[in-house]
């Protein structure tokens, strides 16, 4: 593949994707606003890690750039493909700085959490906004030019990589794109972007928070029962906001929406469905790093960081208020990480009833 390729936003996501796709001979460029990950990547490399030996390597071949740098671009072949990596909150300035750059039919594909697309789409275009979903990668930059996932591949128990249009048709460019990142663990083009979308919302929706909230990790979490019961609730509250929005949600991990969101509604069997997946211990192949694994929420809380947490329960609960689908525990969850992010509160199990 001879396509110039520009990750803005250099962080755990964006670092994983452009450090495989260096690391296999792809034309990257790492573009960061934080000087001392830039600097890091430049002098020792960029260090990769999972939960097996192969997957424990140092990109050396990335090309890198700080934010200050990119007018360089200017003077350099234009990007094809832009993955932009950065927070929700982000976007749009991240899209304008990389859109000048692009070659006539260069696009920009959001590789983020929550439903950016238009965000872009209002920047460079529609027909130059591709989505791709990343399910259950669970990445974390823990220092500066190190990056470690937390969970193991996919492979073929499941589908990591999903990459969409918004139109929905399986164009060139996706198929290109799929094979791209096929590179770094299982990927699918689907004719379903926002049902994807809205799927890992609802499982964003379910995790991210929560953790933020209770200090506690993801495995620890579903451990507690009044704390698991209060992720059913969010979880089953989003499978209801977006059947009413017209999705055609896809699987949440290993859950049926519709038996999510029976779960939640007091039925019995249903509940007790979810919860035998959800508890610890239901899988046959147990997490060697489920003690440190952490939603990117809770990352950033570690890391007194500004959460997404208004784009992610923040944006249910407003998208339920718009068509009429109430989402109580949404807006619960966003106003309790929005107090312990101004540290007007202590992560607790107790915020969440645990």
């Amino acid at each position: 593949m001879s396509k110039r390729i520009a990750v803005v936003g250099t962080g755990a996501l964006g670092g994983y994707v452009g450090g495989y796709l260096a690391n296999a001979g792809l034309d990257v460029t790492l573009i960061d606003f934080w000087p001392e990950n830039i600097e890091t990547i430049r002098s020792r490399g960029l260090e990769l890690d999972g939960v097996t030996p192969e997957e424990k390597f140092t990109v050396k071949n990335a090309k890198t750039m700080h934010l200050t740098e990119m007018q360089d671009l200017s003077r350099q072949k234009p990007i094809d493909i832009a993955f932009v990596a950065m927070k929700s909150y982000d976007t749009e300035w991240a899209t304008a700085l990389i859109k000048q750059y692009l070659s006539p039919d260069g696009y920009i594909v959001s590789l983020q959490n929550c439903l950016n697309e238009e965000r872009i789409a209002g920047v460079v275009g529609w027909g130059k906004t591709v989505g791709m979903v990343a399910s259950l990668i669970s990445v974390d930059m823990y220092e500066a030019g190190r990056i470690r996932r937390t969970v193991a591949k996919g492979g073929d128990k499941h589908t990591v990589f999903r990459v969409g249009e918004v139109h929905g048709r399986i164009t060139k460019r996706v198929e290109e794109l799929r094979e791209m990142v096929a590179m770094i663990d299982s990927a699918k083009t689907t004719t379903n972007l926002w049902g994807e979308r809205w799927a890992k919302l609802c499982q964003n929706g379910m995790k991210n928070g929560v953790s933020a909230a209770t200090g506690m990790t993801g495995t620890d979490c579903d451990r507690n029962d009044a704390v698991r019961r209060f992720s059913i609730q969010l979880g089953g509250e989003a499978v209801r906001v977006g059947q009413a929005l017209g999705y055609h949600i896809e699987k949440i991990g290993k859950l049926e929406p519709e038996t999510l969101a029976k779960a939640s509604e007091n039925d019995k069997a249903a509940l007790d469905q979810v919860e035998a997946i959800l508890r610890p211990g239901s899988n046959t192949n147990p997490n060697p790093r489920a003690d440190i694994q952490r939603p990117s929420m809770a990352q950033d809380i570690l890391k007194g960081r500004r959460t997404e947490i208004e784009f992610m329960n923040g944006y249910v609960a407003e998208r339920g208020t718009y068509i009429g689908v109430p989402a109580p525990a949404h807006t619960k969850l966003t106003e309790i990480v929005k107090k312990v992010e101004r540290k007007e509160l202590k992560p607790a199990a107790a915020l969440l009833g645990g």
